[in-house]
């Protein structure tokens, strides 16, 4: 199993929801965030083209963050989610500094934290609450190795990208283009 994300940047109105509903789902302190909207704008006036993507940890098969951890407490989870232990993070932030995404930060209590694809409401068989929020429905969500999985065939219907593929991380967020 290998979960992964995938997000319809032509569906996308920046609308902030999926922050909103993350930061409420995983008590995230206010002025943090483990999701966020990026307004992209290419060309030059008046062939103007704004991208609307919502952003969070790419949850990488080969994740500079899990390498670089001295604790272990960054590490894969089920179906590839990587996650940070909170109680065996030291706070040295060297996973925040490896990670080309910008995808973590030091929580007032200490420790870095992240997006976890909200692997708590995934093993009770429901989405995340990016996904489960989204008004325009552009966030999909699923196993790649489950052909029938929503973002299976949404990837394999649509053109799409990944962010920073140079940096060799083999990310699980994906966008459509």
């Amino acid at each position: 199993m290998r979960y992964a994300m995938a997000i319809d940047t032509k569906k996308c109105v920046g609308c902030s929801d999926c922050v909103v509903a993350c930061q409420t789902e995983n008590d995230v302190p206010i002025g943090y965030c483990r999701d966020w909207v990026v307004e992209v704008m290419d060309g030059t006036y008046p062939q103007l083209e704004i991208e609307l993507r919502s952003e969070r940890c790419n949850h990488c098969e080969n994740s500079p963050c899990v390498r670089c951890c001295p604790t272990g407490a960054s590490h894969y989870s089920e179906g590839g989610i990587v996650l940070v232990t909170k109680n065996e993070c030291i706070g040295c932030s060297a996973c925040i500094t490896s990670c080309p995404y910008d995808a973590r930060f030091v929580h007032p209590e200490g420790y870095v934290d992240k997006c976890t694809f909200c692997l708590h409401r995934v093993k009770k068989g429901m989405q995340p609450a990016c996904v489960a929020v989204c008004p325009t429905k552009c966030m999909y969500f699923g196993d790649l190795d489950d052909p029938n999985s929503e973002v299976s065939k949404v990837l394999k219907k649509r053109k799409h990208k990944t962010l920073i593929p140079e940096a060799g991380t083999k990310p699980h967020l994906y966008f459509l283009i």
